[in-house]
């Protein structure tokens, strides 16, 4: 055995910094899921003890909270919003989609006691902008907002719930259209569904086609609102 001082000098572990850190618990959601997100397992994959973590994080719900603020960066456009208040909105809701479907554990997060950070206050911002042209008041602005955030919550979050059993299943959304489409196609056929059936015969659109025009119909909804209320055309078109 060769004495302490003759042996090579390990190399010095890099200073940890907070971003460090949630980096790599972003990648682990990513990977496995939020569940397998720890300050243990993101120590180790870090190469540091939990305890050394703890210096920059003190607790899970600072590590998730700084998780989902550092994705909601992804969301806010860096460049220009477009004039058209729809045109803005419809920019930014296709930018907060994929970023969930990039990060589809962020819908786990959903009703939980999050604390928002600034990039997601920044998306806030964004999506308010939008109606400045409209010559709303801000409470009419803040309902728009929340029908707006609404819709949005709803889609990703079912979007997500359903892509998830395929992916944990290692099988891609057609692969599990086509498992399914027996049992389904007996059903139909046995003729209790005279609504249902013809639909799926026909063919339905798919998520893509549904988000944008349910997001449309939300929209189109705002602007019959403002025409009532201001009459002609709508401000800011």
């Amino acid at each position: 055995m060769t004495s302490i001082w003759s042996r090579p000098t390990p190399p010095r572990r890099p200073v940890l910094t907070r971003e460090a850190i949630v980096a790599a618990a972003i990648a682990v959601a990513d990977a496995e899921g939020l569940d397998a997100v720890s300050i243990r397992r993101v120590a180790a994959e870090l190469g540091a003890r939990a305890m050394t973590l703890y210096s920059y994080i003190e607790r899970k719900e600072d590590l998730l909270a700084l998780m989902a603020d550092e994705i909601a960066a992804e969301a806010v456009a860096a460049e220009p919003l477009p004039a058209d208040w729809r045109e803005a909105l419809l920019l930014l809701a296709r930018r907060e989609r994929e970023l969930v479907r990039r990060h589809p554990w962020r819908v786990d997060l959903v009703g939980q006691r999050v604390a928002v950070g600034p990039n997601a206050l920044r998306h806030v911002e964004q999506k308010l902008a939008a109606f400045d042209g409209l010559g709303v008041d801000r409470l009419t602005a803040w309902r728009f907002l929340a029908v707006f955030n609404d819709y949005m919550t709803g889609f990703v979050v079912r979007e997500a719930t359903e892509r998830r059993v395929p992916r944990e299943q290692g099988i891609n959304d057609d692969e599990r259209a086509a498992a399914a489409e027996p049992y389904i196609r007996e059903l139909i056929e046995g003729g209790e569904y005279p609504r249902l059936g013809p639909m799926i015969e026909q063919g339905v659109q798919g998520a893509d086609d549904n988000f944008e025009r349910g997001l449309n119909w939300v929209l189109d909804g705002m602007e019959g609102h403002l025409r009532s209320e201001v009459g002609g055309d709508t401000p800011g078109r």
